[in-house]
């Protein structure tokens, strides 16, 4: 699925992706229901994704979204941190 976004990965999203890992991991020691710390982890992105893209180019991430849920991609995620 053609998203509208370079195909090669910024050299930094490794970096961002340990990052947000520590911040659930934390939000997690801290007792923070799944659901609230992923809302809010959605809500900063969407916002971030607001001020710095088109909205076609959100909307296309957000369909590329769907469809790793659509097609079961998800499940191959390592779990959750304890």
């Amino acid at each position: 699925m053609d998203t509208g976004l370079d195909t090669a990965a910024p050299e930094d999203l490794s970096h961002a992706g340990s990052v947000v890992d520590k911040a659930i991991e934390y939000m997690m020691q801290q007792n923070i229901a799944p659901i609230s710390a992923a809302s809010a982890l959605l809500g900063g992105a969407l916002g971030l994704m607001s001020q710095t893209m088109s909205d076609q180019q959100v909307a296309n991430v957000l369909r590329q979204a769907l469809h790793t849920v659509e097609s079961g991609h998800l499940h191959m995620l390592p779990p959750l941190p304890k």
